[in-house]
């Protein structure tokens, strides 16, 4: 495993981001990891949060796109945050835009913010984790209502490895279904990798009891 993972994976356990305990999925899975990137929450955390995924970026689409896509609300942030990283480290000036959950109907109309989409934009979605692929759902058809644009394709930060509607995991299926590219900077096999019985920070994070439990899950609901 290249190094940068090793290090994102303990980035993502030393702000709280990466956890383990009961938790439920959106998609109402019951889970014993939980990803949630609203636990990033200074300027230092966001900086080396943007320089991952940038680094995902460009290793999965190099910078030969338009517009970096953050569905509202948490790709908010991580559209703005990767897209400075983009032009800091990669020398890319890659526009940014989210959406509202609401239009808005005065100053600067409409559902978007941030870079306005036109026709012939070629766009990368990105995204904190997709369990069930139900948040891409809601993305494609935005993105699809602004023009003839391209969607190239789908980074976030942890591939869960888990079915989406089929027995396909959902990043395979989103791939699929929609004919774009879907990357991840790490997958849980990764983090289970880098972090079961392994000391860091002077305790053991995944254990056999807690490996165990991960293991059953992913009889439950791994992809085939």
């Amino acid at each position: 495993m290249e190094r940068y993972k090793q290090e994102f994976i303990e980035f993502m356990v030393d702000c709280g981001v990466l956890r383990f305990g009961d938790f439920v999925t959106k998609s109402g899975r019951k889970t014993p990891f939980f990803v949630n990137t609203g636990f990033y929450r200074n300027g230092a955390q966001l900086r080396r949060l943007g320089e991952y995924y940038a680094r995902a970026i460009h290793d999965a689409f190099g910078t030969e796109f338009d517009v970096l896509f953050g569905p509202a609300y948490k790709g908010i942030p991580l559209s703005v945050a990767a897209s400075m990283a983009l032009s800091e480290h990669f020398d890319a000036e890659i526009r940014y835009c989210s959406n509202r959950k609401e239009i808005k109907d005065h100053g600067d109309k409409g559902i978007l913010l941030g870079s306005p989409i036109a026709d012939g934009d070629k766009i990368v979605i990105i995204e904190d984790v997709t369990t069930a692929g139900t948040s891409i759902e809601e993305t494609m058809p935005i993105l699809k209502a602004q023009g003839n644009v391209d969607v190239v394709g789908l980074v976030v930060s942890v591939d869960r490895m888990e079915r989406g509607e089929g027995e396909k995991s959902a990043l395979a299926q989103i791939q699929e279904k929609y004919r774009m590219k879907a990357t991840a900077i790490v997958t849980m096999k990764e983090v289970v990798e880098h972090l079961y019985n392994r000391p860091y920070n002077g305790k053991i994070i995944i254990d056999d009891t807690l490996k165990s439990a991960i293991d059953a899950y992913y009889e439950q609901y791994g992809a085939k």
